[in-house]
């Protein structure tokens, strides 16, 4: 029986301006490239297919070659990050 509850910081109070919109999606292709270089780093390399027993995967090419679908993943992930630094009383200066 799983007893795993993922609680993340809620940060459905939290707006994020537009002025974040390039910031975001920075995060969020350093978010592929750190998840590419893990992999590779454990013997993954580009595969058309995901196969796990080969260790091959159609995602590990460049953050610009990826479907929309994936990059959304990864934007979502930039972006509540950014809500969780706010939620938690941090700022984010643009400067």
């Amino acid at each position: 029986m799983n007893r795993y509850h993922p609680r993340p910081i809620d940060t459905s109070d939290v707006s994020l301006g537009n002025d974040l919109e390039a910031l975001t999606e920075k995060l969020a292709e350093s978010t592929h490239d750190i998840w590419a270089k893990q992999r590779m780093a454990d013997g993954w390399t580009y595969g058309p297919k995901r196969d796990d027993a080969a260790k091959k995967h159609p995602d590990l090419v460049s953050y610009s070659e990826l479907p929309e679908g994936e990059k959304e993943y990864d934007r979502k992930t930039a972006i509540e990050t950014l809500k969780a630094i706010i939620a938690l009383g941090y700022r984010i200066e643009i400067g």
